[in-house]
């Protein structure tokens, strides 16, 4: 347990000072996720930015002998970057040393899905958060293994990807809600039974209180959204 925590303390050294929203905590589930894998596992990423998330699963995907495939399409414009992101995301992976445990796919993953044929064994979902795409993206799990888990950013936080679950998950027979680090949730490719559906609409009431901090911030009402326990200037992630 000690080399683990001691590894893991040295990616997120590394993954800290990369521009992102995950958190430690979230990095943490990243890691133990894909430590716990063989060796020839492959791990997708869906929208990898500057590379914060991705350091995470490659640096633990060394320990294991495992492979990493980044998709991303850096869309050109202010929000995302375009090609300069992806000059980033290079440079970190490199200095982060995982540059050949890591392969880049410049796509979007809505179009990467359909040439895609290997499987995989470990999904985690940080794409566009609209709930068309959100949708499309679950549908990387048909490369999963029964008991395949798939991890989602910015659930129960972002509207697109939380109605995606309310429509697309809630009603399934093929995913189970697991546990949450803040708003990366976890989820397990099996039947899921009634408690398990609680369990998940039981994370309805955070995500309305993220919903309210959201507007109070674009309100410039601060003060309310600490109320409801959130610091700082940006949205909860």
């Amino acid at each position: 347990m000690a080399v683990e925590v001691a590894g893991f303390d040295e990616a997120w050294a590394l993954a800290s000072g990369i521009r992102g929203w995950l958190t430690r905590a979230q990095g943490r589930v990243l890691w133990d996720r894909a430590r716990a894998l063989g060796a020839g596992a492959t791990i997708v990423e869906i929208g990898s930015h500057q590379g914060r998330s991705t350091v995470v699963l490659a640096r633990a995907a060394q320990e294991v002998g495992a492979r990493v495939t980044a998709i991303d399409p850096f869309v050109e414009g202010r929000l995302f970057g375009g090609g300069g992101t992806r000059d980033l995301f290079e440079a970190n992976t490199a200095a982060a040393g995982v540059s050949r445990t890591v392969t880049l796919l410049p796509e979007y993953s809505t179009r990467a899905r359909p040439a895609w044929s290997e499987p995989i064994d470990l999904l985690y979902i940080d794409g566009k958060h609209d709930y068309w795409t959100f949708s499309d993206d679950l549908r990387w799990s048909a490369f999963l293994p029964p008991g395949g888990e798939i991890l989602v950013h910015d659930c129960f936080s972002s509207i697109g990807v939380t109605c995606g679950l309310l429509v697309r998950v809630l009603p399934s027979r093929r995913y189970t809600y697991l546990d949450r680090a803040g708003s990366l949730a976890r989820f397990a490719l099996r039947p899921p039974n009634a408690r398990d559906r609680l369990r998940l609409m039981a994370q309805l009431p955070w995500f309305a209180r993220n919903v309210v901090v959201k507007v109070m911030l674009r309100l410039r009402l601060g003060g309310i959204a600490r109320v409801l326990r959130h610091s700082g200037p940006y949205d909860p992630y």
